[in-house]
């Protein structure tokens, strides 16, 4: 259960002992919340009923790209950066912000794309391992199991 379900599962056991005449105290220790909060769920209760006490929609701003034209900008990212014209096979906020006004014609920040991609689309920070093109895992085996032995003893 998520979080605000966990907490509006708790809100309305608790309207469950409002009706059966319980106290705030022995509501707050039955449903696991201070006694504070009892009071504040009872008074809007009071006022309201029961559907006082229920999730309400999140307010705010509404999202500038809709669950389809995400898909469609998750479809397009999973396609490689090379597949749109970049030189390296990486993301970059700027390029996947490039990509989303391709595909969907919408212009987002900075922090928007961070939002989308973390947020919306699941994705993490990941960043390439920085080897050097002329590394022997072989050679550097080798030097670790006979050289490092060697120069550790003094000889």
């Amino acid at each position: 259960m998520s979080r605000p379900q966990l907490a509006e599962a708790r809100r309305v056991r608790a309207v469950e002992l409002f009706e059966e005449g319980r106290s705030n105290p022995e509501i707050a220790r039955a449903v696991g919340v201070c006694a504070e909060s009892v009071r504040r769920w009872r008074r809007a209760w009071e006022e309201g009923g029961a559907p006082a006490l229920r999730r309400r929609p999140a307010t705010g701003r509404p999202p500038k790209l809709d669950d389809a034209q995400v898909e469609t900008v998750r479809a397009a990212l999973e396609q490689g950066a090379q597949s749109h014209g970049f030189e390296a096979d990486l993301w970059t906020l700027e390029r996947v912000g490039v990509v989303v006004e391709r595909v969907t014609g919408v212009s987002l920040s900075r922090a928007s794309v961070w939002r989308l991609l973390t947020g919306r689309l699941g994705w993490s920070l990941q960043r390439p391992e920085r080897r050097a093109v002329e590394r022997d895992e072989s050679e550097i085996a080798r030097w670790i199991t006979h050289e490092w032995p060697r120069i550790k003893r003094g000889r």
